[in-house]
C-alpha cells in the first residue's frame, strides 16, 4: 500500500494549480484548502474512519455516484458507505487532480483517480474514474455540497 503523500502532493497541486489562470481571482490558499479536503475524504475512507461522512458533507448534501440510481442525500451517502464497508475494504488510491475552481464560497474540483478495492474474499479490483465536486465554505471550513463521478464505463 503506498503511504500517504500529502505534504509533497499538496506542495505539487500549488505549483499545478498556480498555472490556472482561474485562480488568479481566488485567496491564495482556498485551491489548496479544497483539494486538502478531497484528499482528506480519500484518505479517511481508505483508513477505515467511519466518521468523515459527519465531518465532511454538509448537512445538505446530494452526489450522484455513476453507480447509483439517483443522487444519494447525507444519510443515504452514509448508509452506503456503511454497507461497502461491510463488503471490503479501500487498500490504496491515487488522485490526479486536472481543476479547481474558487468563486466566493463554492468550490469545483475536478479529477481523476485510481483505486484500490479488496472484497472480503481478498479479491482485488483496480478501477480508474473521474469525479467533479462540489464543496462550500462552511464556518468549520470547506465541506462537500455535492458530487458525480465514478469509474470509467459505469453508466
Amino acid at each position: 500500500m503506498p503511504q500517504s503523500r500529502t505534504p509533497g502532493f499538496l506542495a505539487l497541486i500549488a505549483v499545478c494549480l498556480g498555472a490556472n489562470s482561474a485562480l488568479a481571482q481566488d485567496e491564495p490558499n482556498d485551491a489548496a484548502n479544497v483539494w486538502q479536503i478531497v484528499y482528506t475524504q480519500w484518505e479517511a475512507e481508505e483508513e477505515g474512519d467511519r466518521n468523515w461522512p459527519d465531518e465532511l458533507l454538509a448537512d445538505n448534501f446530494s452526489g450522484w455516484n455513476k453507480a447509483a440510481p439517483a443522487p444519494r442525500d447525507k444519510a443515504s451517502t452514509i448508509y452506503w458507505d456503511r454497507f461497502s464497508e461491510r463488503q471490503g475494504k479501500t487498500v490504496a488510491h491515487e488522485l490526479y487532480p486536472l481543476s479547481i475552481i474558487v468563486e466566493d464560497d463554492v468550490a469545483i474540483a475536478h479529477y481523476l483517480y485510481t483505486s484500490a478495492f479488496q472484497d472480503k474474499d481478498g479479491e482485488i479490483e483496480v478501477t480508474n474514474g473521474r469525479f467533479t465536486d462540489v464543496l462550500i465554505r462552511t464556518d468549520n471550513g470547506w465541506r462537500f455540497l455535492s458530487w458525480h463521478g465514478g469509474a470509467d464505463g459505469e453508466d
